[in-house]
């Protein structure tokens, strides 16, 4: 059920790259409900000229090695379980590929779940009304 995008900058190795990956999906799967094989995701690389970042909003010292994370979802989580979403990544991440709590941005769009075709043309999500 979720869309993960993650944007970085160009030039990590795909080991770090599966790394992102694999720890965000672990947490959905640990925190949000997510079913097995529920994985759809993609990594955005890009050079510095298109990567733009607060060195400092809120106080928080982030890096080049920032990673945005956007997660859409179906909107039928509590907060609590966004929450401990955003602790596992963060956990997840820092373990491996070894990035800094600071460096990862996390924004989560929820969307109604009639709002998900998984293929065939077909909201999944939404009962059948025949």
């Amino acid at each position: 059920m979720p869309l993960t995008r993650v944007s970085l900058r160009r030039g990590k190795p795909a080991a770090y790259r599966h790394a992102v990956l694999d720890g965000i999906y672990r947490a959905m799967r640990t925190t949000f409900d997510v079913p097995e094989e529920d994985r759809f995701m993609t990594i955005t690389e890009h050079d510095e000229d298109n990567f733009s970042y607060s060195a400092n909003y809120l106080g928080i010292a982030r890096s080049d090695d920032l990673v945005m994370i956007q997660l859409t979802v179906s909107n039928t989580r509590p907060v609590e379980k966004k929450q401990a979403l955003y602790r596992c990544i963060v956990e997840n991440l820092a373990a491996d590929p070894g990035l800094r709590p600071e460096d990862i941005l996390i924004n989560l769009v929820e969307v109604l779940p009639e709002n998900w075709s998984f293929g065939h043309g077909v909201a999944q999500y939404v009962a059948s009304k025949s």
